[in-house]
């Protein structure tokens, strides 16, 4: 199943179009999929930056085109008697910030055709290596000639890609068997609803959240009652019409609100006051709409 399909699915249960997904997840893939619906999709934007989690399985020995078990085999090779912290030792070079090729096969795009029509076409072109960190990189369990783990990595991380190279490193190759998304952003696989119980509910649709909810990540922030008129006009708030708790950093993206509801989104711009132009910058109002 796709992501798009969940997307149909969840379209067709709710009996609206306006249905959308944050973070497209592999076939092969399963876990937690943020899907927005109704005036929820006005948010999406705000969570394809989050931070994603996974628990995936390999296969030492063997790699594949796709660098998962969906593709064609490429070689085989024998696995020698690996300890485990000789694949922890492995895996080191591939913990913190790392330049990551991503796979042929996916949806990135050279001069508009994406990258798996091309791959499909059996050709293979140069990719420029990207910037993504992990976080967390630990070993599950071992029983060669799988290995499982557990990551916690940035927006663009392509789990693939990394089994590949830990399989390079460990000179046997290596192809991805399973994946699941185990958190994405503020979203833990242990809040989320199963198409199942979408499909079972009778009434209420289980784990929606309101866009504010949705959005708990961002520091909230208080708008005083006489900015309220201006910040439906489009005009930012300055500090001393807000109030807020959290220690604000320059850029950061925080929500507005209104009486405990979601006003707009915004970023903290304080030299944006020496321009008259208030004290943060918006990135999208809500009220007013």
């Amino acid at each position: 199943m796709s992501s798009h399909d969940v997307v149909r699915q969840v379209r067709r249960l709710c009996k609206t179009r306006k249905v959308g997904h944050a973070g497209t997840l592999d076939p092969l893939a399963t876990g937690v999929l943020p899907v927005a619906v109704g005036d929820g999709t006005k948010i999406l934007q705000f969570l394809f930056t989050d931070n994603k989690s996974y628990r995936a399985t390999f296969k030492l020995g063997v790699t594949t085109d796709t660098l998962d078990s969906e593709g064609q085999v490429l070689q085989e090779r024998p696995v020698p008697e690996l300890t485990a912290d000789c694949i922890n030792s492995a895996c080191d070079q591939f913990r913190g910030n790392i330049q990551q090729i991503p796979p042929m096969y996916s949806a990135l795009k050279k001069n508009g055709v994406p990258l798996y029509k091309l791959a499909r076409e059996g050709k293979e072109v140069e990719r420029e290596a990207r910037p993504v960190t992990i976080s967390k990189l630990e070993i599950v369990a071992i029983d060669l000639p799988f290995v499982t783990i557990d990551v916690d990595c940035s927006k663009g991380t392509y789990i693939r890609t990394l089994v590949d190279d830990i399989g390079e490193a460990l000179a046997c190759g290596a192809h991805m068997t399973a994946l699941r998304r185990t958190c994405s952003g503020s979203f833990p696989i242990e809040d989320c609803a199963t198409l199942e119980q979408l499909k079972e509910s009778t009434e209420q649709l289980p784990g929606l959240l309101s866009l504010d909810a949705a959005l708990v990540a961002h520091p909230a922030i208080r708008v005083h009652e006489e900015a309220i008129e201006t910040l439906r006009c489009g005009v930012p708030p300055t500090l001393d019409q807000v109030d807020f708790s959290a220690e604000l950093q320059t850029d950061q993206l925080v929500r507005l609100q209104i009486d405990g509801t979601l006003a707009a989104m915004a970023r903290f711009a304080p030299h944006r006051k020496q321009e008259k132009r208030g004290d943060f910058e918006l990135v999208r109002v809500f009220v007013g709409q």
